[in-house]
């Protein structure tokens, strides 16, 4: 325990959002108010953790035989709860920088999501370093006493009653660690009990690795935890819901993990790991971790919370813990990377992620649908980036294509099952969404002929069919190609009758190259056209035209290459377009009319860059002509 000294007591002010903060929680009426104990212990845990670590190579610190342990002791009489840890602790300035300021973006960000009341209290407390100040929902008097591990350090306490100031004052404390002494609101009497304290510990911090002792009035202190390092047992006999309960420690999302791996094996090295594939994707701003990265253990001690090297940067999506005996108890964060260890492990954990993940795709399509709708874009990262997986990566891949529609995925395999006997590669459109990239003359001679093509409509769709050239020995082909080499169907040509005549339709392309000018290549008449009246292909420059997608969002001012506008003979709209130009080249109608359909295309394709103001005059002067008539 621990008792202030005789000095001045010092009283400062919180920051605007802070008392913003403080009084969003402190006035709250939500009904998950018990959180706070969760914070607190989170907390707690992180500052065993790092004494843990510290004293590897450090056994210069205060209290060093003392027991890894959180300690809360109910008064029930006097509504007081307080909690104590063994940890790493705080001098004045590290209470001042922790308790007494929040970083100016994560309190503002986080008043946004509270007003925005989409969210409960539960899913926003604590993802923007105010975790802490969430005592203040049953709290009407907090006191924080610590002392630092630095012997050289004074212990100090901080107090707060949740209102716009706090104070600061030296304080005697003999034993390392942190108290908070919370004095309860009439309202939230019902926790000052310790069956109370006890039960929200199971619920929330039972797999915290330390002991929770929990204490009332009179009896004895009792571990209320299970502090069972679930990865290092054996996956027979854990059950389901408790690694579904984990996760939700680990992580504090609300939902049940979409897939969990429990691996246990001794070579090529040591490994005991959990690792989870979340529900969905968008967490970020609702999760207690803010980056991203497994937690690393070597014999239950914490080594590093977010590591980065034991799965490729594509498979960030990934939760877990992973713990090997292999590395060194003293090993520091800043040599992990180097250690020849971690290589073998991140080997073995991508290794049997991407296995586990084919065999729910294998098993469970629907389950594996949901995956590949939060996490595809992240596999097709990983193609571009990792050549060493780079087919078990393809084995993944699920495509929309103008077979299935939007209602069903196609895997690669299923694809070539599927291609016509004459067929030599695998093709494929890419677009903006799926709306666009399905009404794209591109595919008029595709559909006429039942071939099926791939719908590549995510924003790094581009720079991975660039790099990935072919899939199980067929080549990928983009429909977007100038130099297009499709089997001629003799018998599906239109009659000389229903084509703008030889002359006339010369007159327009000529016409029309006058009017683009160094807005197109050239134009051409177009051979695969059907139900459209043009398309715009690019040059033969296969990797420029693949990366169009990806650099137009990446370069806030990338302007697409000039492309070849195919004109389709047949079409009514050019039909009479030439026959119009033919009768009265002064006619005011032909300029906006080929204007028109080249901005049409460029709307297709999601890359218009032209003039709104200019479309919309342009439209006008053509629907008046049209109703005119």
């Amino acid at each position: 325990m621990s008792e202030p000294v005789e000095t001045p007591l010092e009283s400062l002010e919180y920051r605007t959002e802070v008392k913003q903060l403080l009084d969003i929680l402190a006035h709250s009426l939500y009904t998950d108010r018990e959180i706070f104990l969760r914070e607190l212990i989170s907390n707690a845990s992180d500052a065993l953790n790092r004494i843990q670590f510290e004293m590897l190579t450090n056994h210069e610190v205060v209290d060093p035989d003392a027991e890894l342990a959180i300690h809360i002791e109910v008064d029930d009489e006097a509504k007081v709860i307080t909690l104590r840890d063994s940890g790493i602790g705080m001098n004045r300035d590290e209470m001042v920088e922790n308790l007494g300021t929040i970083a100016h973006s994560g309190a503002r960000t986080f008043l946004e999501k509270a007003g925005e009341g989409k969210s409960t209290q539960e899913e926003i407390i604590g993802q923007f370093g105010v975790g802490f100040y969430s005592v203040f929902m049953v709290a009407e008097d907090v006191v924080v006493t610590s002392r630092s591990y630095r012997p050289q350090d004074d212990a100090a306490q901080w107090e707060s009653k949740g209102d716009s100031r706090f104070s600061l004052a030296a304080a005697e404390k003999r034993d390392r660690g942190t108290e908070i002494r919370i004095k309860l609101k009439e309202d939230a009497a019902e926790f000052a009990s310790t069956w109370r304290m006890e039960s929200i510990v199971k619920k929330h911090s039972d797999y915290v690795s330390f002991p929770i002792y929990v204490k009332g009035t009179e009896g004895e202190a009792k571990v209320a935890n299970r502090r069972t390092a679930l990865w290092r047992q054996s996956p027979s006999k854990v059950e389901a819901g408790e690694y579904d309960d984990f996760y939700k420690q680990l992580t504090f999302d609300d939902q049940d993990p979409l897939l969990h791996i429990h691996m246990v094996a001794d070579a090529p090295a040591n490994v005991r790991s959990i690792l989870y594939v979340p529900t969905r994707r968008e967490r970020g701003s609702l999760r207690m971790r803010p980056d991203h990265g497994l937690r690393l253990y070597s014999r239950k001690i914490l080594i590093q919370e977010h590591n980065k090297d034991l799965l490729p940067e594509y498979m960030r999506f990934v939760e877990g813990v992973v713990d090997s005996e292999d590395l060194p108890l003293n090993v520091s964060r800043e040599t992990v990377q180097s250690n020849p260890v971690t290589r073998q492990l991140r080997k073995a954990l991508t290794g049997r992620l991407l296995k586990d993940l084919k065999n729910l795709a294998e098993q469970d399509a629907d389950k594996y649908g949901a995956f590949w709708t939060e996490f595809g874009v992240f596999v097709k990262e990983g193609i571009t980036a990792d050549f060493a997986n780079r087919e078990s990566l393809q084995e993944l891949l699920r495509f929309r294509s103008t077979r299935s529609g939007a209602d069903e995925w196609v895997t690669v395999k299923q694809y070539v099952e599927r291609m016509k006997p004459d067929q030599a590669a695998i093709y494929f459109i890419l677009g903006d969404s799926l709306k666009s990239a399905a009404r794209s003359p591109h595919l008029d001679y595709f559909r006429k002929h039942d071939i099926e093509v791939l719908y590549l409509t995510d924003f790094i769709d581009g720079y991975m069919a660039s790099q990935l050239r072919e899939i199980e020995g067929k080549p990928l082909q983009n429909v977007d190609d100038a130099n297009l080499e499709l089997p001629k169907d003799e018998a599906a040509e239109t009659p000389e009758a229903n084509q703008a005549g030889q002359e006339a339709f010369d007159q327009l392309v000529t016409r029309a190259r006058a009017v683009l000018g160094e807005r197109v290549r050239d134009v051409r008449e177009g051979k695969t056209l059907v139900d459209s009246p043009a398309r715009l292909v690019s040059p033969d420059d296969g990797f420029e035209r693949d990366m169009q997608y990806v650099r137009r969002i990446l370069e806030e001012d990338y302007v697409a290459p000039a492309k070849i506008l195919e004109l389709n003979r047949s079409h009514p709209i050019v039909v009479n377009l030439a026959n119009l130009l033919s009768s009265n080249a002064e006619s005011s109608l032909v300029n906006p009319a080929v204007e028109q359909l080249f901005d049409n295309l460029q709307l297709l394709d999601g890359a218009y860059q032209g003039s709104v103001a200019d479309m919309v005059v342009r439209i006008q002067q053509l629907m008046a002509a049209a109703l005119e008539k």
